[in-house]
C-alpha cells in the first residue's frame, strides 16, 4: 500500500476527485490548507498574520492505494491538476507500514 499526497490549487480539486473516482479510487481525503503555491488569481491569495507573508488557499489530497495502482493515481492527479503555470502543485508517494479498515458496526 501507498499514500499518494498532493498539494493542488483549490479550483482543480473537483476534476481530480472525479477522475480518481471514475478510475475506482475510493480511499481519499480532501483537506483545505494554506501554502506557498503561486496563486492563479488574487482570489486564492491573502496575507497570513501567523506566517507574516502571503499564502495561497490550497487543497491537500491524500489517497491510499495498492502499490500497482500508484502510478495511475499519480498520472491522473498530474493530468487534472494542471493550471497553465510552471508549478501547479506537488505530488509525493510514501509507503504504508500498516493498514486496517475500521469496522463501523457494533459488536
Amino acid at each position: 500500500m501507498k499514500v499518494v499526497t498532493a498539494f493542488v490549487h483549490r479550483g482543480r480539486i473537483s476534476d481530480i476527485v472525479h477522475a480518481l473516482e471514475a478510475a475506482g479510487f475510493r480511499y481519499l481525503t480532501v483537506i483545505d490548507v494554506k501554502g506557498l503555491l503561486n496563486a492563479i488569481s488574487a482570489h486564492e491569495e491573502h496575507y497570513s498574520i501567523e506566517l507574516g507573508e502571503k499564502v495561497t488557499d490550497e487543497i491537500k489530497l491524500e489517497l491510499i492505494c495498492n502499490d500497482d495502482k500508484t502510478t495511475e493515481a499519480v498520472e491522473l492527479i498530474h493530468r487534472h491538476a494542471r493550471t497553465g503555470q510552471p508549478i501547479a502543485g506537488l505530488v509525493y508517494v510514501t509507503p504504508v507500514e500498516a493498514y486496517q479498515v475500521i469496522n463501523g458496526t457494533n459488536t
